[in-house]
């Protein structure tokens, strides 16, 4: 079983009534989810993102890089009782997705690579392991480079962005 980083675009209306009723988000999501996996669209045309297993050495680069906003956590808490597979969702308000937006339209990637030890993320336990070399760091290129186009898309949008570890 692996850990997932799942990311889910949602109006304002929506993230309303997701935070009023759990469940409701929940069917939502995985109904959006399936239906979109039928068009595969690119992230910044996409409801949903996943960041795969890269969720957590993002984590770590964006908070050792001083980043403003928690894009790979979520910073408010909904469906405390809730479990969507590694413990419940959080969410991102509108206000918070753009300025993670523009954050992360500012920091490349290889800035965030800048310094990286990769035996550190081992020391550090970052899932999944496995950070043997330099060139394995290569692996969240792409995943954050989608992250940072779905991020842009959410906000141009004015959407709010539900996030979980599945």
């Amino acid at each position: 079983m692996s850990m997932i980083g799942e990311y889910f675009r949602v109006t304002a209306a929506q993230l309303a009534r997701a935070i009023q009723d759990p469940d409701w988000a929940f069917d939502f999501i995985e109904e959006t989810e399936d239906a979109q996996e039928e068009s595969d669209p690119p992230p910044a045309e996409a409801r949903h993102f996943s960041t795969d297993k890269t969720w957590d050495l993002l984590g770590f680069r964006l908070r050792r890089a001083g980043f403003p906003v928690d894009v790979v956590h979520g910073e408010e808490g909904f469906a405390e009782t809730e479990d969507w597979g590694y413990g419940p969702p959080r969410y991102l308000p509108a206000e918070r997705v753009r300025r993670g937006a523009e954050a992360l339209a500012r920091t490349t990637y290889d800035r965030l690579l800048v310094g990286v030890d990769p035996q550190e993320l081992n020391q550090a336990e970052v899932y999944p392991l496995g950070w043997d070399t330099p060139d394995s760091l290569e692996w969240g290129r792409d995943h954050y480079a989608g992250l940072t186009l779905f991020f842009e898309a959410a906000a141009r949008e004015g959407d709010a962005v539900i996030v979980w570890l599945d």
